[in-house]
């Protein structure tokens, strides 16, 4: 069996772009290399650019030696990628020259029993109609994220609340806070090509100095904020979020005109989900869903269910459930256990929701418990929220995010996970880990971390300060029956297990 898989990022990517989907591509093309009944290849796109052409056309990027994966690349697609940089451009559905190379890339390089896209971005959707060409070849797409149905891919409005309605895409039209200059990142991106075929790698100084400032340049603040106010901005105003108000007097030579007002313009981002979600239907021979949630929600918008199917990915970690004692008996013996939180400081991952529900915990419950917190790209300000906290609470260990080989030494001395996530998260990695290490997690009710443990003992509701005290306050009194949630829960499951139900898929679609 000859199998493509696509992502927009390179799976050995040097800058280590694409977060756990980049790891799971890794794992799962590290298994297929001891199956000799298979050939793999990676393609990926959206990222590498030229600094004299923009024609479109794909080269190879790494070949290991016979029984490796070849690595192929899309050098100046028509979709730059991650989304956000080209967030909602019709590039995303259409764009003639990055799908005739696709196109060139499988007549050369196939022909390909299965081509399975890890992710649509950095390629035109359209590319699927290759399908009518390609018959015998089956595509299968997984949903890591949202991107079909949302250009921001998370279903996160504004960097503050979950996207329940898009309003026919007229929401869309005002989610970012700011925008990438697209021109700009296409240059910074050919620069680091450039720098790359020199040898200046990611990370050294001399390549740092160059890409990250032209990165910066290709980022401008947004000037939706004073559209969505509905007031036009007085000439000479200094704050565009708050237009200094007038009086006739101010000018007596200008007379005040009313202006008409239009809604935000939908700008194409309903036709960019109706067109995905068909384009999905019309020419997938499968869809995974990477949790339950997942593949419900790709059903609400219409994806068909004949065509989706729920799949976890394995995980490496898999080996430490079944080797790891569960801890039946929560609070500990002197009435106190210990919270873990593990991944970013940011407010999709619900690290200032839990920030606020400790700082609002009652002080005979918060003198119980102990903290370990693990949150990268902390700010001085958030430092301080933290420091602040021990004061109430029994104690508090801190580091600027972790790594998988201090993990265990983080999670040492902790009794429950906290995954207390405002948006739909597919299938939090961290949630993942924890559970592995037989953490019984404490979720929010979006998303796919609660589905571990295969029950609602310790789900509170997603935002809801009240909810969040009230799971824990059960935890401290030992009214959650620990016997009964590792009964229930979900075995992780291993690399080599989840590649076996892969290639049973792909049987079944062939």
């Amino acid at each position: 069996m000859h199998i493509l898989y696509y992502n927009w990022v390179d799976y050995l990517d040097p800058e280590k772009r694409g977060g756990g989907v980049t790891v799971y591509q890794r794992n799962l093309i590290e298994d297929l290399k001891a199956r000799p009944d298979i050939r793999t290849d990676f393609l990926s796109s959206g990222i590498t650019y030229d600094l004299t052409s923009q024609k479109p056309r794909w080269q190879v990027i790494g070949e290991e030696g016979p029984g490796e994966c070849r690595r192929f690349e899309i050098v100046n697609s028509g979709a730059l990628a991650p989304s956000h940089h080209s967030f909602g451009a019709s590039t995303q559905l259409h764009h003639e020259e990055t799908t005739r190379t696709f196109r060139d890339f499988l007549h050369q390089n196939g022909p390909y029993d299965i081509v399975h896209f890890n992710n649509l971005e950095g390629i035109p959707a359209e590319i699927l109609k290759l399908k009518e060409e390609f018959q015998d070849t089956k595509f299968v797409l997984s949903l890591h994220n949202y991107y079909p149905f949302c250009p921001q891919v998370n279903l996160w409005h504004r960097e503050a609340k979950a996207c329940e309605n898009f309003d026919e895409g007229r929401k869309c039209a005002y989610c970012l806070l700011g925008q990438a200059n697209p021109k700009a990142v296409r240059y910074a991106n050919a620069v680091s090509a450039k720098l790359k075929r020199h040898g200046i790698q990611p990370g050294t100084p001399a390549f740092d100095g160059f890409f990250f400032p032209l990165m910066r340049i290709g980022y401008r603040t947004s000037k939706l904020l004073s559209r969505i106010s509905g007031v036009k901005r007085p000439q000479g105003s200094d704050n565009p979020a708050e237009p200094r108000e007038q009086s006739p007097t101010d000018n007596p030579r200008v007379a005040a005109v009313l202006e008409s007002i239009e809604p935000p313009s939908s700008q194409g981002f309903d036709l960019r989900r109706r067109e995905m979600v068909d384009l999905i239907n019309a020419y997938c021979d499968s869809v995974i869903g990477v949790s339950r949630r997942v593949t419900r929600i790709a059903s609400n918008f219409g994806i068909k269910d004949t065509l989706l199917k729920t799949m976890y990915i394995g995980t490496q970690h898999a080996d430490r459930f079944l080797n790891t004692d569960p801890n039946f008996e929560l609070p500990r013996a002197d009435g106190t256990l210990s919270l873990a939180f593990l991944g970013y400081a940011r407010r999709d991952k619900g690290f200032y929701f839990l920030l606020e529900s400790l700082e609002e915990l009652p002080k005979e419950l918060a003198a119980r418990i102990h903290l370990i917190i693990a949150a990268a790209n902390t700010d001085k300000p958030t430092l301080a929220r933290v420091s602040g906290l021990a004061e109430r609470f029994a104690s508090i260990r801190f580091a600027d995010g972790y790594s998988h080989d201090n993990l265990d030494e983080i999670l040492r001395d902790a009794d429950v996970g906290v995954v207390p996530v405002l948006w739909e998260d597919s299938l939090p990695q961290v949630a993942i880990e924890m559970h592995a290490r037989r953490l019984p997690l404490l979720t929010s009710n979006l998303g796919g971390a609660r589905e571990l443990a295969n029950s609602d003992k310790l789900v509170f509701q997603s935002g809801s300060v009240s909810s969040f005290h009230d799971t824990v306050e059960a935890l401290l009194g030992g009214d959650i029956d620990l016997q009964t949630y590792w009964q229930e829960a979900m075995p992780p499951k291993q690399v080599g297990e989840h590649v076996d139900e892969l290639l049973n898929l792909y049987g079944e679609v062939s």
